[in-house]
């Protein structure tokens, strides 16, 4: 897949990623995380953080000889 096809496998909106908190950006959640008090927080990232989580994931998989499934930044492998 290139780098769009991944993009495209996101739903993107403004946001701030975890990874860059100065600027709102395109960004697209990769996690919910529920505190025990309080509203439940996403967690964003921004298309340059989706592609290198991407890479990483892709390099996991290949390195554990499993499938790689693009769309699941947010997720572990396994």
């Amino acid at each position: 897949m290139n780098r769009q096809q991944i993009l495209d496998l996101y739903q993107w909106g403004d946001g701030v990623c975890f990874r860059h908190p100065g600027t709102t950006t395109d960004t697209t959640v990769i996690r919910t995380l529920q505190p025990l008090s309080g509203p439940a927080e996403e967690i964003r990232a921004c298309h340059a953080c989706i592609l290198a989580m991407e890479a990483a994931r892709r390099a996991a998989a290949e390195g554990a000889r499993i499938p790689y499934v693009p769309g699941r930044a947010g997720e572990m492998l396994g």
